[in-house]
């Protein structure tokens, strides 16, 4: 009796112990590396889990998983001994214990082996957040202590076996910047973006402070800004006063006579400084001008050239767009973001701020859409907050996982745009990438059923008895609202009437709103019965690819009655259709007359689609160019390991956004999205702009998506200073170069002198400094000697011979070198902050 009990005991310690093991928090450790990309001759990469158990204890052989968040999919089934692995929704996965796994010794570590699509090249494509979670506390998840192991050989750099560039070299940076040198400060242009006309006469004009600025009284809240940037310039208090005659140091003068919403007169001459301008908005970029002429500091007085500027934008339109729905980005950072976007008379803040993985605005009434959608972490049944995406980890107090603008927020954002002359655009994701509020509406839903509510599904978005199969390119299985469910409206109106509130109350009435549109995948409402239902009620609808209109027909119904223009992405303008028995996209006419704005991102070189923006506008659209090859600042700089960011629509460094070419994008066209020269067979047979198109090319739009974003110094990293290049093309006039390209390199080396000379100075010192990205150098071997060089004149090449990092005190490179051992070269600004260093070795 005795024996049977002792082993009853045994068996129920094993089993306590497999339940609810006292296994410490942080005794877990794991590290990830690439094996091979091209896995097996096809595009697929094979990588390396280490689980290493570092406590006192054994790891149990059942009774928990391993939760992780990566954006490649991942083949399930059996990667280690008795370990499988399973994908959840989105990019999150997981690793259990099964049938034949023996547990985890102290000290021991496991290989877990897994393949998933496509390839792996830069450290940002990594997994990420995972997490334990122990099967007797099914609700509580513990993080890994988790590391990534570098990429360094050719075979875990490469995207494919067949791969000849691998990744972007110290010579490759070289040579693209051989066309380069350093210019005399005196031959750069004054102004960055460019103005349409700019007289100089040679003279210089002292400006004294001490004299003030003088203003109409429509122009007050413009000269208060005025005086706050030049007490920022002298260090001392520069009065206002209204009226425009006496003494003064700067006048602003309302002139009738200057047609153009946003067009000014700026005369800098010996009696004074004046900005004229018929609107406030003129005024301000008038100011902005100015601003580039003046010094960053200066004592007593600035002597400033005398010039003589007539301008006004070539676009109405010059929008960033800013994703704090991914990742969320912090109230501070978004008025960081909108000071540098109107020193460079950047118009427009397109905030997306729903998506998949989170709600980021208050909605009145609407609670959930915050406090669950707003919410990520680990969860069972995301009543309470949305599952771990983008490794924000099993806890909701990751900022960047959770997070949201309280209705006071928004409105001191729309607030500070306005007195920056910014519109800010929101965006509400739909009908794809809506799950963070299709969740956070279910969660509500069951909330009030249980509380007996017979108006619980007022908002609902989803169909209950929906068993349609689809994946969308996040590999979510469940993101897409529901088109034929009338609360899907009323809740379109319902947060759509709320933000045109909070625009009211901050004084910037809401004419346009962004409603989505984008990657909506195939398969979506085919067996919702609500949808089947609506169907065969209707004589108008035949297919389910007719909803696509219906839903979007209702969309225009809802925000043109609140007096807004539509505004999507270019799906949005689109409709499904069959050619040859294949399923095609191709532009919809329904919607072409209608005044509906586009945002057109996909430009992606050699992916077919190259001239997707022309057949919009040609066929009616407001055209928004929003092209991922030129403009999606999440892209990666250059091909390189340690460079963050995507890069499946290309790489996008500071001269993509420069070059682009508006009306003409296939002439200037450079690379495809590998990175690989361009051949002008790309174009063949695409589309062009014809001058009604033309006339339906409303402006250029930058955007960062968040994905690879979770912190300020990333984010502005990204965006700088490429967003000075799309200013440049989006505000300035059509320059001549682009008509047979031959004044090409000139004109980017002027670009990148005023870049690297004045603008990162102002950029270093503006709101306490931007972490804008510093270039890698260029180096090369050439008879013997090392050669180095920079992509923006004006920055300092500093290097070691002994292997060191080089920094603030090295030796400033300043001609040839002897080729021999290890050298390592640094780019620093003139502030001291250096960039990333590259090492060679000869």
């Amino acid at each position: 009796m005795r024996n049977r009990l002792t082993i009853l005991c045994l068996l129920l310690s094993c089993c306590a112990l497999a339940q609810s093991p006292a296994f410490p928090a942080r005794g877990l450790q794991m590290r990830w590396e690439v094996v091979e990309n091209g896995y097996q001759g096809k595009a697929q990469t094979l990588s390396t889990f280490t689980l290493v158990n570092r406590s006192k204890q054994a790891l149990p052989a059942k009774g928990w998983t391993i939760y992780y968040n990566f954006i490649r999919m991942v083949s399930p089934g059996e990667v280690a001994p008795g370990i499988e692995a399973a994908h959840i929704n989105g990019d999150l996965f997981r690793l259990k214990p099964v049938a034949g796994f023996g547990g985890l010794k102290p000290g021991d570590s496991l290989k877990i082996n897994i393949v998933s699509v496509a390839w792996v090249t830069h450290f940002t494509d990594a997994p990420a957040g995972p997490y334990i979670v122990w099967d007797s506390e099914p609700s509580k998840g513990h993080a890994i202590e988790f590391a990534v192991t570098p990429s360094t050989t050719e075979k875990q750099l490469r995207r494919t076996a067949k791969d000849t560039k691998v990744q972007t070299t110290p010579e490759d940076v070289y040579r693209r910047n051989e066309a380069l040198s350093l210019l005399p400060a005196g031959q750069l242009p004054r102004i960055l973006p460019t103005p349409a006309v700019i007289r100089e006469g040679g003279a210089t004009v002292v400006l004294d402070p001490k004299n003030g600025i003088v203003y109409e009284p429509v122009f007050r809240a413009e000269a208060d800004y005025l005086s706050l940037l030049m007490a920022k310039v002298f260090g001392k208090p520069v009065l206002t006063a209204q009226g425009t005659t006496g003494k003064a140091a700067v006048r602003l003068v309302k002139d009738a006579s200057i047609t153009g919403k946003e067009a000014y007169k700026l005369q800098v001459q010996e009696d004074g400084i004046t900005i004229f301008a018929s609107t406030n908005a003129g005024i301000f970029y008038g100011i902005q001008s100015l601003r580039q002429l003046l010094p960053l500091t200066a004592k007593g007085t600035a002597t400033l050239p005398a010039v003589q500027v007539e301008d006004a934008p070539r676009f109405a339109f010059r929008s960033f767009s800013l994703d704090v729905a991914r990742n969320f980005h912090s109230k501070a950072q978004v008025l960081r973001m909108l000071d540098v976007m109107s020193v460079y008379k950047v118009n427009t803040l397109h905030l997306h701020m729903s998506d998949d993985e989170g709600w980021r605005v208050e909605i009145a009434g609407l609670p959930e859409l915050t406090q669950i959608g707003g919410r990520r972490a680990h969860t069972l049944d995301e009543m309470e907050s949305l599952q771990p995406a983008y490794g924000s980890g099993p806890d909701a107090g990751n900022a960047a996982g959770t997070g949201w603008y309280t209705r006071a927020d928004y409105i001191e954002i729309l607030r500070y745009a306005k007195a920056r002359h910014i519109k800010v655009i929101p965006e509400v994701e739909m009908p794809g990438h809506g799950r963070a509020a299709i969740k956070a509406m279910e969660a509500r839903a069951a909330k009030l059923a249980k509380a007996g509510d017979p108006n619980a599904n007022a908002y609902r978005l989803s169909d209950p008895d929906d068993k349609s199969q689809y994946r969308s390119v996040q590999e979510w299985k469940d993101n897409v609202m529901n088109p034929a469910l009338p609360s899907t409206y009323k809740f379109i109106e319902k947060v759509t009437t709320e933000l045109a509130a909070m625009h009211a109350e901050a004084g910037a009435p809401l004419d346009i709103i962004h409603m989505g549109g984008d990657e909506t995948p195939g398969g979506v409402w085919e067996k919702s019965p609500a949808c089947q239902k609506l169907l065969a009620e209707s004589a108008e609808l035949n297919h389910v690819d007719d909803l696509w209109i219906y839903f979007y027909d209702k969309v225009a119904q809802i925000v043109n009655k609140q007096g807004m223009q539509l505004y999507g992405w270019e799906e949005a303008g689109m409709r499904r259709t069959q050619l040859d028995g294949n399923n095609v996209m191709i532009v919809n006419p329904v919607f072409g007359n209608r005044n509906f704005q586009l945002d057109v991102w996909n430009n992606v070189m050699g992916g077919g689609m190259e001239d997707l923006s022309y057949r919009l506008a040609n066929g009616g659209y407001k055209v928004v160019l929003s092209g991922v090859a030129n403009y999606y600042f999440d892209m990666a700089y250059q091909r390189d390991y340690d460079e963050p960011g995507f890069y499946w629509g290309g790489y996008v460094d500071l001269d993509k956004p420069f070059y682009f070419i508006p009306l003409d994008l296939y002439k200037n066209a450079k690379e495809d999205d590998a990175g690989n020269p361009l051949p002008a067979s790309i174009f063949v047979g695409k589309d062009r702009l014809t001058a009604y198109g033309a006339s339906n090319i409303v402006g250029i739009q930058s955007a960062l998506w968040s994905e690879t974003v979770k912190s300020p110094e990333r984010l502005e990293y990204m965006v700088l200073p490429k967003l000075l290049g799309m200013a440049e093309r989006a505000w300035a006039p059509d320059p001549a170069w682009t008509k047979d390209l031959a004044g090409y390199n000139e004109a980017w080396n002027k670009f990148a002198n005023v870049v690297g000379q004045r603008e990162i100075p102002r950029l270093a010192t503006l709101n306490g400094g931007y972490n804008y990205r510093i270039p890698t150098a260029g180096v090369k071997s050439e008879n013997g000697k090392v050669l180095a060089n920079v992509q923006l004149p004006g920055l300092i090449i500093r290097y070691t011979t002994d292997g060191k990092e080089p920094s603030a005190k090295s030796p400033a490179y300043g001609g040839p070198l002897e080729a021999k051992g290890t050298l390592r070269f640094r780019v620093f600004d003139q502030a001291g902050r250096g960039g990333r260093t590259v090492t060679v070795q000869y």
